[in-house]
């Protein structure tokens, strides 16, 4: 019996003419390294042909680090020098936003994953939210969080189609067609999309899995490296069939960035 054919493997990905992208890996709290990485960013582009160009964040902006705040503030408004600035949701944003517009029982689970650090960065004291009841933790942080980061929260995105790229927080389901992917897949999927050798239609860029360096394959790129407990921010840089990466990390208590201009993908 004959098999439905799936997707046949993208052998040389680009992305649209004239368009290029910048795509920001997990950043959870680290501001010192995403402001590092803008100024790289901006310098990259700037030395560059001009063409529409557009930043795109993959998510997980808070939790564990120890700016989530100022990370937050600098999505409030458009970043200049971009034709437009775009947030996907993680599941750490999934987590908060539940849990400040309705869903109070599960912000005792999102404190324990990195939340704390959030809320200190607010202002909000950890230890006076150890125990506290939900209704407590909720009016503690509602209070804290300014409405115009909430609207950043609501206003983020699920995916970015960007020819033959798709941006998505931690990947796609295998064997889904890529309009149909649930909205749980694309903040949270693992082991069965990061195990996947199968062809997608496309190569999914995502972060959501921590990797000492950036994970080549040929249906996907990772670019979680770990910026809250490793120090080193990514972000990767798309302009038809050129692909390069730019880099903010920490060395001795100072930060330092760089960029590495890379060949296609792997065949």
């Amino acid at each position: 019996m004959l098999k439905p054919k799936g997707p046949e493997p993208i052998l040389k990905p680009a992305g649209p003419p004239g368009k290029r992208a910048y795509a920001i890996g997990d950043i959870h709290g680290r501001y010192d390294l995403l402001e590092a990485l803008l100024w790289a960013i901006r310098k990259d582009a700037s030395e560059r042909r001009t063409i529409d160009t557009y930043l795109v964040s993959l998510g997980d902006l808070i939790d564990r680090g120890p700016e989530s705040n100022r990370v937050m503030e600098a999505f409030v408004r458009p970043q200049s020098g971009f034709t437009s600035t775009n947030v996907l949701m993680g599941n750490h944003e999934e987590m908060l936003l539940r849990g400040l517009t309705g869903e109070t029982n599960l912000l005792q689970g999102w404190l324990d994953h990195g939340g704390y650090a959030c809320a200190e960065s607010y202002g909000v004291n950890a230890a006076y939210l150890r125990g506290q009841s939900a209704d407590i933790q909720f009016d503690a942080l509602s209070a804290a969080i300014p409405d115009s980061h909430l609207t950043v929260l609501q206003s983020t995105l699920e995916s970015i189609r960007f020819g033959d790229y798709l941006f998505a927080h931690a990947g796609i389901r295998p064997g889904v067609d890529l309009d149909q992917q649930s909205a749980r897949d694309l903040r949270w999927i693992r082991k069965d999309f990061l195990e996947s050798d199968a062809a997608l239609g496309c190569v999914v860029i995502h972060g959501h899995t921590v990797t000492e360096t950036v994970t080549e394959r040929s249906n996907r790129i990772g670019l979680d490296t770990g910026a809250y407990k490793t120090g080193l921010l990514t972000a990767i840089m798309i302009e038809e069939t050129e692909r390069a990466y730019i880099k903010a990390y920490e060395v001795d208590g100072r930060i330092r960035v760089s960029r590495e201009i890379r060949p296609g993908l792997p065949d």
